[in-house]
């Protein structure tokens, strides 16, 4: 009598070579179907801001310095209490299994095998239990799409300190979707079933993008925020901040945290990229809360700027699902470990030994 042997839930894995972040878009596409790989890589309407997300980083220039003394930059910083070997963070991505059948398992053991941030959505296609013990005690934090019912937003929250959460990010400028035309133009509706909607609301397989988004509420407004701190007891974070003023008005509301985002670029098209807003909304923040930031993110040269224009923290988004695309989890530590050998690059010849020492970069000569 033969036994059949169990399957990995992280499937099939290995290791892949990278000679930069954007050049894994192509490769991805071979081993995707269309559909899954035009939801991940798509924007809103023209995608202009897409492409200003990583096109505005050539406005800002790095001065480098020289006999400073630096023998090897140290990357590792603290973010809400946890150690981390770099100021990187995977964002939070709905439904990685359009990736790569691990889903977020796969994106969760990358993330803690090279000692990074890990992020889960809402629309996550693993559960908040089950992405919990892959990453069994690394740094995790939950986003958080609101629901419209707050008995099930009770629920997510629940799961999300059960899981050791450092905090929850709420999501707020996704109150519906952009409007993206791949999903119309491959008549592609998301496959499997939104794990943490499973078993409470709907769990419905087959929707699209649009249809995610009538779960969640849309009329958020300040308040929200102390009414979620005072029911998870975790600090709140607001992704998706462009406008100081919002910043402002969110840490006067409650707000532990600023995450600087345009949600690459898929919901308001015209609108600036990210690193854009960066400054002004560092300077309204003047560190009175740490700032997370993502858009357009390829090269640690883009890491190191995000740090010295006020980011605490670097999430990278489509890279990190290319790279579980290609190699699951071992795809997913290769994108984190290049980015890390390009930032140490980058502060070495600029004269940082710490991610302190970043953070006090001047950008005065632009």
């Amino acid at each position: 009598m033969s036994t059949a042997t169990p399957t990995s839930p992280f499937g099939k894995v290995q290791p892949i070579d990278i000679v930069n972040l954007a050049s894994l878009k192509e490769r991805a596409r071979n081993v995707m179907g269309p559909g899954e790989f035009g939801y991940i890589t798509e924007a809103a309407d023209d995608g202009i801001t897409m492409r200003r997300n990583t096109e505005d980083f050539a406005n800002i220039s790095i001065l480098p310095r020289v006999l400073q003394g630096i023998e090897q930059p140290d990357q590792t910083t603290t973010f809400l209490g946890a150690k981390l070997s770099s100021p990187l963070m995977t964002a939070p991505i709905a439904g990685n299994t359009l990736a790569h059948p691990s889903g977020e398992l796969g994106l969760a053991r990358g993330a803690k095998e090279s000692d990074i941030m890990m992020a889960q959505s809402t629309f996550a296609s693993k559960t908040i239990a089950e992405t919990a013990e892959v990453s069994a005690g690394a740094p995790y934090m939950f986003q958080l799409y609101m629901p419209k019912d707050w008995d099930y937003c009770k629920y997510l929250l629940d799961e999300a300190h059960k899981a050791n959460a450092l905090a929850i990010i709420l999501t707020a400028d996704s109150t519906l979707g952009g409007y993206r035309e791949l999903d119309v133009i491959n008549h592609y509706h998301l496959r499997g079933k939104i794990a943490n909607l499973d078993g409470y609301n709907t769990g419905q397989s087959g929707v699209g993008a649009g249809g995610l988004f009538k779960e969640s509420m849309q009329a958020l407004d300040l308040p929200l925020i102390q009414k979620l701190a005072d029911y998870s007891d975790l600090p709140i974070i607001i992704k998706g901040i462009q406008d100081p003023r919002d910043a402002v008005a969110a840490i006067d509301a409650g707000a532990a945290g600023i995450y600087v985002s345009n949600h690459g670029g898929r919901q308001v098209d015209g609108a600036p990229g990210s690193i854009a807003c960066l400054p002004a909304v560092a300077k309204a923040v003047n560190h009175r809360v740490p700032i997370i930031f993502d858009g357009g993110v390829q090269r640690g040269t883009h890491v190191l700027k995000a740090l010295a224009l006020g980011a605490d923290l670097v999430a990278v988004g489509r890279p990190f699902s290319y790279g579980l695309a290609l190699g699951g989890y071992e795809g997913v530590s290769a994108v984190a470990e290049h980015l890390k050998m390009e930032l140490n690059i980058a502060m070495q010849l600029t004269g940082c030994a710490t991610i302190a020492d970043a953070k006090k970069l001047h950008y005065d000569w632009l």
